[in-house]
């Protein structure tokens, strides 16, 4: 009889779940199920772990998706594309499936939900696994000046100074496309520099007041988050970079105005000429609305995919239809699903959601360096 280790029947009980959710869900009937349970508990008696079919591979990425408690935009999970770059064994093959993937996404500016997914944790590799350091693939560097104060993004200062130790050198604007930096376990990573034609940048103007233009605001087009592991069936991949579109306020009302990020909320309201003395004027909350206006006017110029906050409740809606048609509950954290902009004007507002997390599914992990 053979003795399993209690980590051995955990990943069985994981993939057992998995596989049937997967297989019943893509239609397939008892006997193949089975079958393919079978093999998977051999793999995983004979070698500690097992590997997913390319078919599991995809359908485990787009339930992790359709799991993400956080994301308002699951409606579109069954469109993600999965890119399968298992096979990559070096940075120099990594980065290249990740431009491929950045190419792909970005296309010209309609923008295609896409994750590439590298090879599985070796917990036999000491530490060798392959890992992403960016938080997202683009990003603006954070450069910290002798008075305390930043240039560009305060939330890449730690980043920057980790690019900078590898030897890379910004221009030392506030919108500097941070480099894109891959390690393996303790080796000394390194750097590449991300091509300007898949870094796609959207300058920012206003739909009505010219002068916007004279901020110097822009964003990048594609968030590429890059620094989650997906878990599919008990499988864990440290590296698997995905995106969607943006939703306006991510930008508008988080990145361009948190105080602690760029933090431009005062310049626009000198530029509109709001009455700053007092809170009663709204002055923050109109600054606000005129922001989130030019950043949807300027997405939509370019060309570049974009939803409202408004727009991005009611998918959500239609995907709990959909969920709830398909016999399924629904999961979500609140706090996440509200637009950091008007929430109570959304639906999801006067909603209460079960946080549950569920696998297949996206998850956190310690950074690969210390801030």
């Amino acid at each position: 009889m053979i003795e399993l280790t209690l980590e051995q029947q955990q990943l069985m009980d994981r993939a057992d779940a998995f596989i049937r959710q997967c297989y019943q869900e893509l239609a397939r009937d008892e006997v193949e199920i089975e079958r393919r349970i079978a093999e998977v508990m051999q793999q995983i008696i004979r070698t500690g772990a097992y590997e997913h079919t390319t078919e599991e591979l995809t359908h485990g990425a787009r339930l992790a998706w359709r799991n993400s408690n956080r994301c308002i935009g699951r409606l579109f999970w069954q469109s993600l594309a999965v890119l399968d770059a298992r096979d990559a064994e070096t940075a120099e093959t990594a980065v290249e499936a990740i431009f491929e993937h950045m190419a792909y996404a970005t296309n010209d500016g309609r923008v295609r939900p896409a994750i590439t997914i590298f090879a599985q944790e070796n917990k036999q590799s000491h530490g060798r696994n392959l890992r992403i350091w960016n938080h997202q693939l683009v990003r603006y560097a954070g450069y910290e000046q002798p008075d305390g104060s930043v240039v560009g993004d305060p939330h890449s200062v730690p980043f920057t100074r980790v690019c900078e130790s590898l030897g890379w050198r910004g221009k030392g604007t506030p919108f500097d496309v941070l480099p894109l930096v891959i390690g393996a376990g303790d080796e000394t990573p390194s750097f590449y520099e991300i091509p300007d034609e898949l870094a796609l940048q959207v300058p920012l103007t206003h739909p009505t007041e010219e002068r916007f233009a004279s901020l110097g605001l822009q964003w990048y087009a594609v968030p590429f988050i890059s620094d989650m592991a997906l878990e599919i069936g008990g499988i864990r991949y440290p590296a698997a970079p995905f995106n969607g579109w943006y939703m306006g306020t991510e930008i508008g009302a988080r990145n361009l105005s948190d105080a602690s990020r760029y933090n431009m909320l005062r310049p626009i309201a000198e530029l509109f000429g709001y009455d700053m003395t007092t809170n009663t004027s709204l002055w923050k909350d109109r600054a606000l609305v005129e922001l989130n206006a030019a950043v949807l006017h300027s997405y939509k110029r370019a060309g570049v995919s974009i939803v409202d906050h408004h727009t991005a409740a009611e998918q959500f809606g239609r995907f709990e239809q959909q969920e709830h048609a398909a016999g399924r509950t629904i999961t979500g954290r609140w706090s996440w699903l509200i637009p950091p902009m008007s929430p109570s004007a959304t639906p999801i507002w006067h909603r209460g959601f079960d946080n549950t997390e569920r696998e297949p599914r996206f998850s956190y992990q310690p950074k690969p360096y210390s801030d």
